[in-house]
């Protein structure tokens, strides 16, 4: 797929990974639909969009809750006209032990509330953003391509029950739309990003950083630069699909 004048919804997109590919995507001359909780953050983020002379539009949603998805894919078709890409990005942390002991004794258990909310948005939103975009590019024959951000921690993580089951999750809903929705000339690919430098690792004790960085074997955290390459390679290369892309430095978990 082009990128120049075709139309890409990100989620999550007013800051972190979702800015940074949505500023990479607008450079290749794709318009850009914005979709983020963070109304002011999403005006600055479109400000800089503009700036490289795309179209771009803002949608406040929460991708958790099904109105409000069906709402902003309506109003972009109806702004834009269509969407040709979707990148599902948005994702929260509510990380915990599942069961904490401390001194023999159980202190803490990981709460429903703590697992519903991470399964929420980071598993149940893809859904529905992908349901919602799939039936628009079906219905309008058009070959699109939904990309789902998923993480290294799919294969478990310590400390991350609830984020680990959902971002298995996404990989499973990758490779089976990818299968169901072939038949539409619509792909479907996913990216897996490793330890990624962004505003939430930089607040790290610089001891934690060090130990991190020490176990990737390029030694070195990834960029945003390095996950929004990867979304152009998806879809700019009309032959992957059902695929995970591991942008990791080599490491796993």
């Amino acid at each position: 797929m082009e990128l120049k004048n075709h139309t890409i919804m990100i989620t999550g997109s007013a800051q972190g990974l979702g800015k940074t590919m949505a500023l990479h995507l607008a450079n290749q001359g794709a318009n850009i639909a914005l979709v983020d909780l963070n109304a002011d953050l999403l005006t600055q983020t479109a400000n800089e969009c503009e700036d490289k002379g795309i179209k771009v539009t803002t949608h406040t949603a929460n991708v958790a809750k099904e109105a409000d998805v069906v709402e902003a894919v309506k109003n972009i078709i109806h702004q834009h006209g269509t969407i040709d890409g979707l990148i599902n990005n948005a994702g929260i942390l509510r990380d915990g032990m599942l069961v904490k002991v401390k001194n023999g004794e159980i202190v803490k258990k990981l709460s429903l509330e703590q697992w519903q909310s991470v399964i929420d948005v980071n598993l149940t939103g893809v859904f529905l953003c992908g349901r919602e975009v799939a039936a628009h590019m079906i219905e309008h024959q058009t070959s699109g391509v939904i990309i789902n951000i998923s993480s290294i921690a799919r294969s478990g993580n310590i400390g991350q029950t609830n984020y680990a089951a959902a971002k298995a999750g996404v990989i499973a809903l990758t490779t089976t739309w990818a299968k169901e929705l072939a038949r539409y000339s619509i792909r479907c690919g996913a990216i897996a990003p490793g330890f990624i430098a962004t505003d939430m690792t930089a607040s790290m004790k610089p001891e934690a950083l060090e130990r991190m960085t020490a176990a990737i074997p390029l030694q070195r955290m990834g960029t945003p630069q390095d996950i929004a390459q990867a979304a152009e390679f998806i879809f700019t290369n009309d032959y992957f699909s059902g695929r995970v892309l591991e942008v990791d430095g080599a490491m796993r978990l």
